[in-house]
């Protein structure tokens, strides 16, 4: 989990509850360590302030949606009318709570954010394709009857799901090493997977940012 919240002891009661509850809790104090942390740090679910040093709650939503971040968002403010409501939700939020609230209805609202995603994030949209991730089986979007899937090895289904759960971040091959090959000694097993991909699935499926890494492409014709 990661909670944005900029008052100093709410920030620490919180941890505390979540952690208690299960979650591994990253904390950022200000708008701009949250969109560090949510831009590089993968999360089940997000917990976020509205008014924040920096960069303002929605705000910093709106820059996370922009990257690809498809995290689900609870917003805990004290700005609660119904307006600011509509607003949060609007701004891309899953959903809002006002502040004070009910500490085993936020916990309740979590559980649900979390199944749900985990629920829908067993299929992911991949450049023009969908990758099922139970049966490591790859289709085209808008596949016919009888269209037959691509299989995957382990390794090349978690390679690919890496760069699809952000498809606007690139993806350094050490964190990729680290990531996905976490035993391997060389970066070279990243380029060796990302040929696998190619052509398996078309040169177009991962895309080579010159001098910075890789990124999942938008065309996945060869």
């Amino acid at each position: 989990m990661l909670l944005v919240e900029d008052e100093p002891e709410l920030s620490a009661m919180l941890a505390a509850l979540f952690t208690d509850e299960g979650y591994r809790v990253d904390v950022a104090a200000d708008g701009q360590r949250g969109l560090h942390l949510g831009l590089t740090r993968h999360y089940d679910v997000i917990v976020l302030d509205r008014r924040l040093p920096a960069i303002e709650g929605l705000d910093l939503m709106g820059r996370w949606r922009r990257h690809g971040v498809v995290t689900p968002v609870l917003v805990l403010s004290a700005l609660g009318s119904p307006p600011d409501r509509v607003a949060g939700l609007d701004a891309g939020a899953e959903d809002y709570l006002a502040k004070p609230f009910d500490v085993d209805e936020l916990l309740a609202r979590l559980r649900a954010l979390r199944r749900r995603h985990l629920d829908t994030a067993r299929v992911l949209p991949v450049g023009g394709y969908r990758l099922d991730l139970d049966t490591r089986e790859v289709l085209p979007e808008h596949a016919g009857a009888g269209t037959d899937p691509v299989r995957l090895s382990g390794r090349e289904c978690e390679l690919l799901a890496t760069l699809a759960v952000r498809p606007g971040q690139v993806f350094s091959r050490d964190k990729l090493l680290a990531g996905v090959f976490a035993e391997a000694g060389s970066p070279v097993v990243v380029d060796t997977y990302v040929y696998y991909l190619r052509r398996k699935l078309g040169r177009g499926i991962i895309r080579t940012v010159r001098g910075r890494g890789y990124q999942l492409g938008r065309d996945p014709r060869p």
